[in-house]
């Protein structure tokens, strides 16, 4: 479940960071609730007894008949009280108390003589709230016990119940109107932000990433554009200067071995003609067959330095005439190479270089099997080029070491028949130039298989 890129960890960093404050900041509905809960209930029993209070002051003689027409379940008034209430959270009760009577004095003009002994908060069912009623959705209430002194003096024992009120919603609709506009919406924001803000953080990071697996492929390619934070500036300086390390190094390569290449041709051209004038036959042919076996080694070696870098322009490349081409030429020399398949489009890549990677195993087929086949499979995205001979093949186990340079094998496929274990490596090398890959198998026939795939894209 953990992504494997940076741009995935961080995005799943920062929004669970954010999702992590938002729970946090889900005690907002419980301070509401247990803050305001018995706000409007005090509120409303406060009104009441005003308006009680007020008319005992005006109409002494007939507030007995309205005590007795307000006395309900909810709302009963006695003045002889059958029991005493617990008193409750002493915190609570000051605040309502506090409130109640600022309410009477707004209403009445005077202060009141009451006194709040005791205020409970309830669920639906009557029973005391618990935390899950304060998080939750349902109704809660506070159930009140009040002593109030009346103008005559007698004390009015009221004990009243009273639920939270919601203006038109109901406390599922308030809390879904919470979930949606200050959880669900601002989740969406911040991942939105989130998400656009680590690309544009990890885009030079990916720069560098394909500038590195481009490098592989062109090591002249245009040095990596400075630019983003300053450690990824960092490593980008790091590889333009590991780059033009590289460019030195391997054209300093090439150009010893190409010096070497062309000193040696000088000598042993002068052995060359030395050995024609030997008078014994059987030393002239001798001496001959070494300086071309020498002469043959120094172009092989100087191929294979060269076949890992090119100065040709990349363009695109008609693969089926390339083919068609080398068919004909093989042809022309009584060899036969069949095609199977057509290339749907042409290719973007360095045609004297696939040119030569394509001869050297067809070369390769034709001499160790007398005949090569050819399977061209074409798609959007990769074109795949597969020849095959029907010679002897090649065990498996020396797939990789038949890669490496001057590898010859001992049994059938070695230098009696021809070449110094450099064709296939100079043909990987143009591959990997190019951003493909070259992989050995069996052929039907039991002979080799090479399977060169390059990518379109």
């Amino acid at each position: 479940m953990w992504p494997r890129t940076l741009y995935g960890r961080l995005v799943i960093i920062l929004v669970s960071g954010m999702l992590a404050a938002q729970l946090l900041t889900s005690s907002i509905w419980y301070d509401l609730r247990h803050t305001q809960v018995l706000e409007i209930p005090t509120r409303v029993l406060a009104s009441r007894l005003a308006d009680l209070l007020t008319l005992a002051r005006q109409s002494p003689s007939q507030i007995d008949t309205v005590i007795q027409a307000l006395d309900s379940p909810d709302f009963h008034l006695t003045f002889n009280p059958a029991d005493r209430p617990n008193s409750g959270d002493d915190k609570l009760r000051t605040a309502a108390q506090a409130l109640m009577n600022q309410v009477i004095v707004e209403r009445t003009g005077a202060p009141a003589e009451f006194e709040l002994q005791s205020l409970e908060l309830l669920d639906e069912q009557g029973r005391e709230a618990t935390l899950a009623t304060l998080l939750g959705t349902s109704t809660a209430g506070g159930r009140f016990w009040i002593v109030l002194t009346l103008p005559d003096g007698r004390a009015l024992h009221v004990r009243a119940r009273e639920r939270q009120g919601w203006t038109a919603m109901t406390a599922s609709e308030v809390l879904l109107d919470i979930f949606w506009r200050v959880y669900l919406l601002r989740i969406l924001a911040v991942v939105v932000l989130v998400l656009v803000s680590v690309r544009l953080v990890i885009r030079p990071l990916r720069q560098l990433s394909a500038a590195a697996e481009a490098l592989g492929s062109d090591i002249n390619r245009p040095p990596l554009a400075l630019g983003g934070p300053l450690e990824v500036d960092r490593a980008a300086q790091a590889f333009n200067v590991m780059q033009r390390k590289l460019m030195s190094h391997i054209s300093d390569r090439t150009r010893f071995l190409a010096s070497v290449s062309h000193d040696l041709r000088t000598p042993i051209t002068r052995m060359r003609l030395r050995s024609e004038m030997l008078q014994d036959d059987t030393s002239r042919e001798r001496f001959r067959s070494d300086l071309e076996q020498m002469e043959a080694m120094v172009s092989a070696t100087l191929d294979y330095v060269r076949s890992g870098e090119t100065s040709e322009t990349r363009e695109q490349m008609d693969i089926n005439t390339m083919l068609d081409a080398l068919q004909a030429d093989f042809q022309d020399q009584g060899d036969l190479v069949e095609i199977k398949g057509k290339a749907l489009s042409p290719l973007l890549g360095y045609p004297q270089s696939l040119r030569r990677c394509l001869q050297n195993l067809l070369d390769n087929a034709i001499r160790y099997g007398g005949s090569a086949e050819v399977l061209v499979d074409d798609n959007d995205t990769h074109l795949r080029i597969t020849i095959m001979d029907n010679g002897p093949g090649i065990s498996e186990k020396d797939y990789d070491s038949v890669m490496q340079p001057f590898s010859r094998l001992d049994d059938s496929r070695n230098s009696a028949t021809g070449g110094y274990g450099l064709g296939l490596s100079i043909a990987q090398g143009i591959i990997v130039a190019h951003g493909g890959t070259l992989e050995l198998g069996r052929s039907p026939s039991g002979g080799l298989k090479v399977t060169v795939t390059l990518k379109r894209a």
